[in-house]
């Protein structure tokens, strides 16, 4: 019987660190089809940003330039589910110069947040409202991946 116990716990055993290696591989296959989506102006920031089919965040950036102000900086969903989905996902207080944005979403591999998955005709939209309109300059990129 013990035996069989150990034959069975090596066999979940490879099962397991099969579908990890698996998993990993796609993930790297995921980073590799990164898209960078790129939107700069110098009035609010409205912008949705989607893929095809379904998709990951992967990173937010935004370089603001121009006068001193900032204002809060929002990352939500547009569901293609309809408005009772819509949701605020992240809020940055204070957002302008001297305050760009860098946001990596984490894979969940490392404790970090697990990466946001979209579905196909989701989009995520990101706002900003300027507070010096015509004054301040913002550059934003979004980094998108299909998701399996």
């Amino acid at each position: 019987m013990a035996r069989t116990s150990r034959n069975l716990l090596q066999a979940v055993d490879a099962s397991l660190a099969s579908q990890e290696t698996q998993l990993a591989e796609l993930r790297a296959r995921q980073l590799v089809a990164l898209t960078s989506k790129i939107a700069t102006g110098t009035g609010d920031i409205n912008h949705p940003f989607e893929l095809d089919g379904r998709f990951r965040l992967v990173f937010i950036r935004c370089h603001f330039s121009g006068t001193s102000a900032t204002a809060a900086f929002s990352i939500a969903i547009d569901s293609l589910a309809g408005s009772s989905y819509d949701a605020r996902l992240f809020t940055i207080s204070l957002a302008g110069l001297n305050k760009d944005v860098h946001l990596r979403i984490g894979s969940g591999d490392t404790g970090e947040p697990a990466a946001w998955t979209f579905q196909s005709g989701d989009s995520i939209r990101i706002k900003w409202t300027n507070p010096d309109s015509g004054n301040i300059t913002w550059g934003l990129e979004v980094g998108l991946t299909p998701a399996s």
